[in-house]
């Protein structure tokens, strides 16, 4: 395998081999059943919510929409990452060429911020249906749905460009042997045989800068929401306007307590080996997008209420 001899400095590997689990080659194989069962189940639990959805004219609301179109984002996360790690338990012969590892690299980052910049257009809309719910329909409109969605994908392209575009000027010469199931981003970085602190300062600029403005825009229209749901007189009506955001409020802390605790034991348990920080790699990517369609499923009363007419009517 070329990939356990370095190139000198002048030349760069073009392609690379993904190895998944390193600790685990003898038995890699063992790992396509319980992957492929998770993926199969995140893709029919977000299906089945996003089909509900569609199908119900009166869930023709920015809301539902918005939770639709969230729950296709983790289709699409998923499908990004977990096709490419089972192939890479099923073969010794996992190689990607540089561009397609910076592709899925750039597929996957931008889906992780395009998620959590598509929780913070649901806080915007929750904040105006409750702080002004009789100009709700006027404010909320489809063009203005579209162009927040729009923003929040451009949002994600710039703050994900920069760190695949350096990423993408780095010579790679200890290795082409990436020991991760996919392009990650410091995994790649640990095979450049040239100094990369620009890239680790840029990329963890942007993380920390994207977070903290999350928490900003996050706490500010919440702590708006629930000033004005405690000024609703009617108790009833209250209730049902803070309930309206729990499934909300439960999804953001699903993504970013895996997004905080993925962070801290990556960089706390250094000593731990290369199989626990890629299966916690795994864990906070696919989780999320397991849990998610879970909550907007069981929580929100509307949604419910079709899946169990669903599952009565097909006898399930």
């Amino acid at each position: 395998m070329s990939g356990w001899s370095n190139k000198s400095s002048n030349e760069s590997y073009t392609s690379f081999l993904l190895v998944g689990f390193p600790g685990l080659q003898e038995s890699r194989a063992l790992l396509v059943l319980p992957f492929l069962s998770l993926y199969l189940v995140i893709i029919s639990a977000n299906a089945l919510v996003i089909h509900t959805v569609a199908a119900q004219r009166s869930l023709h609301q920015p809301m539902y929409a918005l939770i639709a179109f969230l729950l296709t984002v983790n289709i699409c996360a998923a499908t990004t990452v977990v096709p490419a790690m089972l192939f890479s338990f099923s073969t010794h012969f996992n190689r990607i060429s540089l561009a397609r590892c910076l592709v899925q690299m750039f597929c996957i980052y931008f889906l992780i911020a395009f998620d959590c910049n598509i929780l913070l257009v649901m806080a915007l809309d929750r904040y105006v249906a409750i702080c002004y719910p009789l100009h709700y329909p006027e404010i909320v409109t489809a063009q203005l749905l579209a162009g927040l969605v729009g923003a929040a994908a451009a949002w994600s392209i710039c703050s994900v460009a920069p760190v695949v575009f350096l990423a993408s000027r780095v010579w790679f010469c200890h290795s082409d042997v990436i020991h991760h199931f996919a392009c990650e981003h410091m995994a790649l970085m640990k095979l450049s045989c040239g100094d990369i602190s620009l890239n680790r300062t840029v990329g963890l600029t942007i993380r920390i800068f994207n977070r903290v403005l999350d928490m900003l825009l996050l706490g500010t229209s919440y702590s708006r929401i629930i000033h004005a749901a405690f000024r609703i007189s009617s108790a009833g009506a209250r209730f049902k306007a803070l309930n309206t955001c729990g499934s909300h409020l439960l999804v953001i802390f699903t993504v970013y307590f895996f997004t905080v605790t993925s962070s801290i034991v990556y960089r706390v348990a250094r000593t731990a080996s290369q199989d626990v920080h890629n299966l916690l790699s795994a864990l906070y990517l696919l989780l999320p997008c397991l849990i998610n369609p879970i909550i907007y499923g069981a929580r929100t009363k509307e949604i419910r209420q079709h899946l169990v007419r669903l599952f009565q009517t097909t006898g399930v």
